[in-house]
């Protein structure tokens, strides 16, 4: 298995992707903001997880919602962006830099959105766990991480999803989605969202969550005024692959 090449190792594959085009900051005169709502109708639907190691950490079997969906059929930690701006407000100032943990066996956080740039991949486990990440197909980080506390920075280059997981525990799953713009929100547990000091204009907005794929949908600005959504997501044919069931 991968993960027994060891510490001198940590590093394989790198992709090599296109860099991110720049988005420039500049005053937003009489902006607009994007509002709305994520629902999802059908059934969310569970996966059975049955860990095969390391079970004194990793626990027992369990159920694993795929989509977070409350009784009004609001979808939490959903993503919404916008992917066509190239110029407007400040990106919001970081508490932190973003991060990953591997915490008993499980990513937290399972679903984030990360500036282009610096993620540190954290092993708060007492074992090794071999974290390895994707832009679609492609490697972007694979480290083997043996020690309880460890922490390793990492680069993510170029917007778009990176899926996250476990070479030791093919269970573990998690995605990050990098902008290269701050014009996005992930929902709470209402499904709501709110996308501010939007430049006036036409764009193209997309609402994604990792078991539905996206939907995607032409959205206009005016100055000064909300643009308030209602979006359905579904399960179709850009679902993620392998997404609804265990590895």
């Amino acid at each position: 298995m991968k993960w027994l090449i060891g510490v001198s190792s940590m590093v394989a594959a790198v992709a090599t992707p296109l860099p991110a085009l720049a988005y420039e900051v500049g005053p937003v005169a009489g902006g607009g903001s994007i509002t709305g709502k994520i629902v999802f109708n059908g059934t969310p639907g569970t996966r059975k997880v049955i860990p095969t190691k390391d079970i004194e950490v990793c626990g027992g079997p369990y159920e694993e919602t795929l989509i977070q969906v409350g009784p009004d059929k609001s979808v939490q930690n959903a993503v919404v962006y916008l992917t066509d701006i190239a110029k407007g407000k400040a990106w919001p100032a970081d508490a932190k830099k973003p991060e990953i943990d591997n915490k008993k066996c499980k990513f937290e956080p399972s679903i984030q959105v990360i500036r282009v740039g610096g993620l540190d991949v954290v092993n708060s486990d007492p074992m090794l766990h071999n974290t390895h990440g994707y832009y679609g197909k492609r490697t972007v980080f694979n480290l083997a991480l043996p020690n309880q506390g460890q922490r390793i920075p990492v680069e993510l280059p170029r917007p778009g999803e990176v899926r996250i997981d476990c070479d030791a525990h093919g269970w573990m799953e998690a995605f990050i989605y990098v902008a290269d713009n701050p014009y996005y929100a992930v929902t709470g547990a209402d499904g709501k969202f709110t996308i501010s000091d939007v430049p006036a204009g036409t764009y193209k907005l997309v609402a994604y969550q990792p078991f539905t794929g996206p939907n995607e949908q032409t959205v206009t600005v005016a100055a000064g005024k909300a643009s308030d959504l209602n979006i359905e997501l579904k399960k179709g044919a850009s679902q993620v692959q392998g997404g609804s069931g265990a590895k």
